[in-house]
Formats: C-alpha cells, structure tokens, sequence
C-alpha cells in the first residue's frame, strides 16, 4: 500500500534533517528527560571516541567528567526553558583526551517537552592553530638568528681552532689537555650552529603523496634497532588512509624525533610503550598564511609514549626554540619538528600528564586522493 503523500513528505524532510546533522563538524547531541542521549550526529561520534549506536540510550553523565558542567547546564535549560550557552568547559576524560575545552550551546526543543538539544564546538583546535601561528614567528625568529651566527661565530670559531692546533704541538702534556678542550668546545659550537642553518633553508618543499604507514614502519625499524631496541612499538594504523601530501625525507625526521623523545622520556622503564597510530578525522580546516585557500587536514598521525610526561609550566612553550627538559638538550629538534610540519600546512600538538604524553600531526591529504573541496 502506497503511503499518503504527507507521510512520504514527513520521511523525506527527516531524511534531509538526519543528512543535514550529520554534515554538521560540531559534536550535537538530543537529551531525554531522563539525561539519556537519544540522538547524536556522527562528528559526536568522532569527539567521544564510541559509535553512534553506543552514545544512543546512554546517560550523558557517562561521556563527561564527574560533576561536569554540562549537566548542569542541560538542567538549567529545562528549567528555564531557553537556550543558554557556556564557554571554555573542560569535558575530558581518559576515553575522550585529557583536556577536551570546549563552548556548549544548548537548546530546549520546544515539540518535546523536557528535551534537550546539546551542540560543543571545540576550541582546542582554534586554540591549536594559534599555537601554531606562534611557533612558526618562532621558527623565522630563529631563521634570522641562523644566518647570523652562520657568519659572525663560524668565521672566527675556525681561526681559535686552528691556533689551538698549532698551539697543541709546542706545549707540554699538561696543556695540552687544554688545548684539546678548545677544539672539542668549538666543534660541539659549530655542530649546533649548523643544526640552527637548517631553520634558514627556505627553499620549496618537494612533496609527493607518501605512504605514511611505510615511513613509521622505517622509522620503528631504525628505533628498535638503536635508542629503542629496549621499549615495545605497538602499531595501530588506520589502512584505508589516503596517501599524505609531503616530503618523506622529512616525515621520517620528524617522526624519528618524536619517537627519540618518548624513548627518552621512558628511560629504562622495562614497562615502557610507544604506540604509533594513524586516522582518519574529517572536518579539520584551516587557512594558510600567504594563501586564501583553506586547508583541509584530514589525516591524524599521533606518537604515544607512557614516560613521565611534560612538565606543565614547559608545555605551552614546547615547540619554541631552546625549551628543553633534558639536562644536555639545545630545544631545537621540537622547535624543528614544528617548522617542518608548518612547511606542509599541518599543525602539530601536544598532550601530556602523567604516563600518558601524545604528540598529534595533522597534516593534508594528496589532493588527487580527495574529492574536491566544495567551499573552495
């Protein structure tokens, strides 16, 4: 029997409503009179890390911390039977991420008496690209200090080398310890002046769609085989990603570093883990400085490690240049890692407490491996 036209008309108006919500990049969520989630878009799918059909029929006290805000918030709807919105609510949890800030715009829904339509709009990634913006002003602050050490401290490191090797050859052996510490302290200047030219290499990057899993099964590989042989690599890769747009060359230094870094940060730990991962996370974007495209960052490769994690005060500043946490570190590799995945339009992140500090980049797909943009 063919339905009524109303009734064919009713489907399809929900159909382009369920369509439409799911488009949406922001976690939205119906409540129930009785706290329980009833509907979720799948951005809320994403943000809490569960399946839609888990969210559905679960209190929402079970998603976000105890005590949380939100719930308060979602009783003063009904209450007062108006929408009412807050900002800069921390809603993280070990499933979700530690810190998860975000701004909650919630409704009543008026056809449904006590029910409640929730929307959380994240400002970490906002909050992220700022971070970014400042650690690329970092990097060119150091792109500028690279040059000039280039000419004004190599030049005259070269001639007090030099005199300390003829000096070695006409004192006696007491001295020439001293002599010998000259030339060491000048090679280990000179070393880390070269390591601060490679900020000032301004030349185009050569990119290609690269296999990123191909590049952290090198970089395991060169891990397990040197500074890592000792800690456990575990893999959890996403196989169906589409290739990243950039150079391999300088995904591998990049990831070789975050990988160092959590070795270093777990020592000798006989518990230690480094878990590397892959996904896919629509909906990212962001603009480009220089450029009035926007960037689509769907491709999210993270480093986890169980070391003892960041010192909160450093944390903010991680990726400027000489921020360090290892007693004989110079801070210019994250300051590095940083510039490069700048260079390709990508963002990279820091989360970390106690036993548990991830590195996050997010970074551009092939763009003949992604259907075009349609707000471009």
């Amino acid at each position: 029997m063919t339905p009524p036209p109303e009734t064919r008309l009713r489907k399809q108006v929900d159909n382009a409503a369920a369509l439409l919500l799911d488009a949406l990049p922001h976690p939205v969520l119906l409540i129930d009179p009785e706290g329980h989630v009833t509907e979720a878009n799948g951005a809320a799918q994403d943000f809490f890390q569960v399946s839609v059909a888990m969210l559905r029929r679960q209190p929402m006290a079970n998603f976000v911390p105890f005590g949380s805000p939100l719930l308060a918030l979602i009783d003063q709807v009904r209450m007062r039977g108006a929408a009412v919105n807050e900002y800069r609510v921390d809603v993280g949890t070990p499933r979700n991420g530690s810190e998860r800030i975000v701004d909650i715009y919630a409704s009543p829904i008026f056809e449904q008496p006590q029910h409640v339509v929730v929307m959380l709009q994240e400002r970490t990634m906002a909050e992220k690209i700022d971070r970014q913006l400042t650690h690329r002003g970092a990097a060119r602050s150091v792109t500028g200090l690279a040059a000039m050490l280039a000419h004004e401290i190599k030049n005259p490191l070269s001639g007090i080398r030099g005199a300390a090797q003829l000096l070695e050859s006409s004192v006696d052996d007491n001295d020439r310890a001293l002599t010998r510490l000259i030339t060491d302290e000048a090679d280990r200047i000179v070393k880390l002046v070269d390591r601060m030219e490679v900020f000032s290499d301004e030349r185009p990057i050569e990119r290609d769609p690269v296999n990123i899993h191909v590049v952290l099964e090198h970089v395991k590989r060169l891990a397990q085989s040197g500074f890592a042989r000792h800690i456990r690599i575990v893999e959890e890769y996403d196989p169906s990603l589409p290739p990243v747009y950039a150079n391999r060359d300088q995904l591998i230094q990049v990831f070789l570093n975050l990988v160092k870094n959590a070795a270093e940060a777990i020592g000798d730990d006989a518990d230690g883990e480094i878990m590397l991962t892959t996904a896919f996370r629509p909906g990212i974007r962001l603009s480009v400085p220089g450029s009035a495209n926007r960037v689509t960052l769907p491709l999210e490769f993270a480093v986890r490690d169980n070391g003892g994690g960041v010192p909160a005060e450093i944390l903010p500043h991680l990726f400027d240049p000489f921020v360090t946490t290892k007693t004989n570190g110079t801070g210019l590799g994250l300051a590095l890692v940083a510039k490069i995945i700048g260079d390709h339009g990508g963002v990279i992140e820091c989360e970390s407490q106690q036993s548990r500090t991830i590195f996050r980049v997010l970074m551009p797909a092939f763009p003949g491996a992604m259907p075009p943009d349609k707000d471009d």
